[in-house]
């Protein structure tokens, strides 16, 4: 079914459509809508098969989640900013765990000083937690990401939860079309979760011991099941693609195969970013731009392969590591080891500053004509 959508209520439906039995929740703006949805669906009796608890902070949200999650119950809770941050406690204790639940992070920029406004700073703080982690450009992708999210995770040689990103604002309370998918539709494609260690009354068993000298061996197995992810995460694709016909990748490659020059972006400035390359394709110049979808596990393989045989790149960041460059500057750098691009950094949007596509074509003639690496904030 086709219908006008933002990324908020796409990420609620999601929750529905998957049937999440369990969404523990704090609200924080631009995040808050998707609360208010699940909310009004239970209140008036649309969603009756779900547990719905508004907690006093987003720690407790989450410790909740996990200890949700950790009976064997599907669980969605969804947040932004500050929120991730109170958080981030307990984000390395669930993905040490092996809990498959979902976070949605509405992302916006962090204080201080106080913006509302998205940049990526909250969720690539978390990048080393151990959750896959999803960064999507359109409403559609959301909403079809935590499906997917839920599918990878609870595969048992995986167990991993997943952060599903959106940009504040951009997303939250943007509406553009989308396709919602029938409900026998995800129930063909998401089965009924089986946990293979949980908790269980039954079969009592002790959860977060101290671990002492062994403790590297599990800290192995979770970056094992990392690895291990792209795998699943490929088939998970493949499957939905069979199913909606809507198709994705680790990276997204647009008009490489002969580029010169290319952008690295994330997020949704990705369309502004794409019809800048158009543009310029238009004029001759040999452009091309490349998304990173799937930031952990980081799919380092794959943007090789696609930037190898282009000499100059730019890494557009909305982030920003103070004292060093944006955050994944130096993670494609890592990526493009041993070979001889020019891999400049240019650091962009931070709090929601508009980008525009004049400023991307911009970027794109400075790159194509670039003798060494520039590092640049776009104001």
């Amino acid at each position: 079914m086709i219908d006008l959508l933002d990324g908020n209520q796409c990420a609620a439906i999601a929750a529905k459509l998957a049937r999440v039995k369990c969404v523990p929740c704090f609200p924080i703006t631009p995040q808050t809508e998707i609360i208010e949805t699940i909310q009004k669906w239970v209140v008036d009796g649309e969603w009756k098969d779900v547990q719905f608890n508004q907690l006093e902070s987003e720690h407790s949200a989450m410790s909740a989640a996990f200890g949700a999650q950790i009976t064997g119950v599907r669980t969605f809770t969804a947040t932004s900013s500050q929120g991730l941050f109170l958080m981030h406690e307990m984000l390395p204790i669930i993905a040490g765990a092996r809990a498959p639940m979902v976070l949605v992070n509405v992302s916006r920029g962090v204080s201080s000083p106080i913006t509302l406004w998205p940049d990526h700073n909250d969720v690539l703080a978390m990048r080393d937690t151990g959750f896959i982690t999803y960064i999507c450009e359109t409403n559609q992708e959301v909403l079809d990401s935590i499906i997917i999210a839920y599918k990878v995770g609870e595969n048992k040689n995986i167990s991993l939860p997943s952060i599903v990103n959106m940009d504040g604002f951009i997303h939250s309370y943007t509406r553009t079309q989308v396709d919602v998918p029938k409900q026998s539709l995800v129930d063909k494609f998401l089965p009924k979760l089986k946990m293979a260690i949980k908790l269980d009354t039954k079969k009592p068993m002790t959860l977060g011991i101290p671990v002492l000298g062994d403790y590297m061996k599990f800290r192995i197995q979770l970056h094992k099941a990392q690895l291990d992810a792209f795998n699943e995460i490929k088939k998970v694709h493949n499957e939905w693609y069979k199913l909606t016909k809507r198709k994705y990748e680790f990276v997204e490659m647009h008009k490489l195969k002969d580029a010169k020059a290319a952008i690295v972006i994330m997020g949704p400035n990705t369309t502004i970013a794409r019809a800048a390359v158009d543009n310029m394709r238009k004029k001759g110049k040999m452009v091309g731009l490349l998304r990173i979808r799937l930031y952990r596990p980081f799919p380092e393989k794959e943007i090789k392969d696609a930037l190898k045989n282009i000499p100059n790149i730019a890494v557009v960041d909305q982030n920003i590591c103070p004292g060093m460059s944006g955050i994944s500057y130096p993670e494609v750098k890592s990526a493009m080891y041993g070979q001889k691009n020019i891999i400049s950094n240019y650091i962009a949007g931070l709090g929601g500053k508009a980008l525009s596509q004049e400023e991307f074509e911009e970027v794109l003639e400075e790159t194509l004509n670039t003798k060494q690496e520039v590092r640049k904030w776009l104001m």
